[in-house]
Formats: C-alpha cells, sequence, structure tokens
C-alpha cells in the first residue's frame, strides 16, 4: 500500500511540474513575463550630468507608455558612440550627423525622426584672429586639431575640404572647447568644429580671438534612431510613444515628432569617400591624398 501510495505522489508532482512548465512556455505563467529593456545612447561631450537632466522626463515619459525599463547611456565623445552603435547595444539613439550616417550604413539602424538643431549645418576651420592663413591652402604643413572620427562636422566634412593638402600633423580633440583652445594656445594652426558649437564656446574667450577660415557644405541636422536588434512590433510601439509625447518632454529630448527623419545619403556618400584618408590622418606628416582622381 505504501508503494503505491508512493507511486501516485510521484505522478502527482511530474503532473503539476508538466502543466507549469507549459503554462511557462505560453506565457501563461507570470514567470516568463519580462518588461521591454530600452537603453538610449546619447553623446553629451563634457556635460554628461545636464544632457541626462534634459532626457529624465522622456525617459520617464517612455517607460510609463511602454511598461518598459529604459536607461540611459550618456558617452563623451564619437568613438565610443561608434563602438555602441557598430555593435548595436543601444535601443535608441540621438545621433548627430555623422555618427547617425554611421549608425545606417554600417549597423541597419533605421531613422525614425529628425533631432533639433539649425537644419543646415556647417563645420568651420577656425584659426587666431592674429593668424596669418587666409586660404585652406596655406595650412599646408602646418598642424590642426580635428574633432574624432564619427563627427561630421568636426572629422568628415573639414578631412574632406582638406583633401590634397600635405599636415605637419593632425590632433584629435575630444570636444569642440579642446578644439579652440588648441588653436588659442598655438598647439594647432587651425581647428574643425560645426558653427554652432563654435558660436557657443568662442564665449569663453576673449572677444574677437578667433575668425573663421574656411565654411563647410552644409549638412541636415542628427536623427533619432532605432537598433536593427528592437522587434519590429516593439518599434511600433515606440515610435507612437514617441509621436504622442507632449511638447515639453519632447522639447526636452531635442527631436521632432512630426517630422520625416533627415535623408542622409549624401553624407553617407562622403563618408565613403573620405575613408581613404583615415590612416593617411594618423601619419606625421599626414598627406592628404589617394593614389585616384579624387574625392569627386
Amino acid at each position: 500500500m505504501s508503494r503505491l501510495r508512493r507511486f501516485f505522489k510521484l505522478c502527482l508532482v511530474g503532473l503539476i511540474a508538466g502543466l507549469l512548465l507549459q503554462a511557462i512556455g505560453c506565457g501563461g505563467g507570470t514567470v516568463s513575463e519580462q518588461p521591454m529593456r530600452l537603453t538610449i545612447g546619447l553623446v553629451s561631450y563634457d556635460d554628461g550630468a545636464s544632457s541626462l537632466e534634459k532626457y529624465e522626463r522622456f525617459q520617464t515619459y517612455l517607460a510609463e507608455q511602454l511598461k518598459a525599463v529604459v536607461e540611459l547611456e550618456p558617452v563623451f565623445n564619437e568613438i565610443r558612440a561608434v563602438e555602441q552603435v557598430r555593435a548595436a547595444n543601444w535601443s535608441l539613439v540621438f545621433a548627430p550627423s555623422g555618427l547617425a550616417a554611421i549608425a545606417i550604413a554600417e549597423a541597419n539602424y533605421l531613422p525614425i525622426f529628425p533631432t533639433l538643431g539649425t537644419p543646415n549645418q556647417k563645420s568651420v576651420l577656425v584659426v587666431r584672429d592674429d593668424s596669418p592663413f587666409q586660404t585652406l591652402g596655406d595650412l599646408a604643413n602646418e598642424a590642426i586639431a580635428l574633432g574624432e572620427p564619427g563627427s561630421a562636422t568636426g572629422y568628415y566634412l573639414p578631412l574632406y575640404d582638406l583633401y590634397g593638402l600635405t599636415l605637419e600633423k593632425v590632433e584629435f580633440a575630444s570636444t569642440p572647447a579642446t578644439a579652440l583652445e588648441w588653436v588659442a594656445d598655438g598647439r594647432v594652426a587651425a581647428g574643425a568644429l560645426s558653427e554652432d558649437d563654435f558660436q557657443q564656446y568662442r564665449r569663453g574667450f576673449e572677444d574677437g580671438a578667433f575668425r573663421t577660415l574656411h565654411a563647410s557644405r552644409a549638412v541636415p541636422p542628427g536623427a533619432v534612431l532605432i537598433s536593427p536588434r528592437v522587434d519590429r512590433n516593439q518599434q511600433q510601439y515606440i515610435e507612437q510613444a514617441m509621436q504622442n509625447a507632449s511638447s515639453a518632454v519632447t522639447s526636452d529630448a531635442g527631436y521632432i515628432p512630426n517630422a520625416a527623419p533627415p535623408d542622409l545619403s549624401q553624407l553617407i556618400a562622403l563618408v565613403e569617400k573620405v575613408r581613404p584618408l583615415e590612416a593617411r590622418v594618423k601619419e606625421q606628416p599626414a598627406v592628404l591624398t589617394i593614389s585616384t582622381d579624387g574625392l569627386e
């Protein structure tokens, strides 16, 4: 009799375990109900704390709307940002135009909204006001500062415009403010940064300390992009939530919910054209030519 009871007890335990596993496998149990997790990537240069504050309302809103765990991940230079998008580690990216071009071309990110900012951004090469240089050609055999790879206005656009020159060396400034500091103290003859950043950061120096030697072609603003790893259905929920956000939320986060994402195809093509120059930039002297008919 005891063996029979033990047999029925084992059968009952097995039946209960089987029912539990079936419920979990079918999504019928709470064990399988994991919230969506989203990581938002930001490039914040040297103002990381204030950048996070700007996105906190958006972070809270998105978490509530999607019943998701939403994390902010700021990085302080384009090099780290490029690494993150190439690995598709960020679910959403608030990307300046250069990083957006790389995310689209190399990591299959999808642009969904334009970011706020100047519609037609330009890169400027800045010199000290007392500099003798008047044209790009005057920078031959001089040291200059570029931004880091991944920046359209600090790196790709000026590199394109400097094609054909031989430079003494190229220094890489991690922030636009650093590029201006190097120009001011004579470490480099010229520094590249966006026109908007120049107007912002020049305020930290004496009036009339700098002048613009050259301005590049215009490029579109940045974009909000979504990772190819995000499920298509989740993507629709994210886009809808972002479209329905209040103006206070979208303004803080810096995107335009009722506009088409920017067309970055020309910038993507320009980035591809200057790729062969990237190895030359690290040499001393930096000979910015390639063994073809040029970049056009």
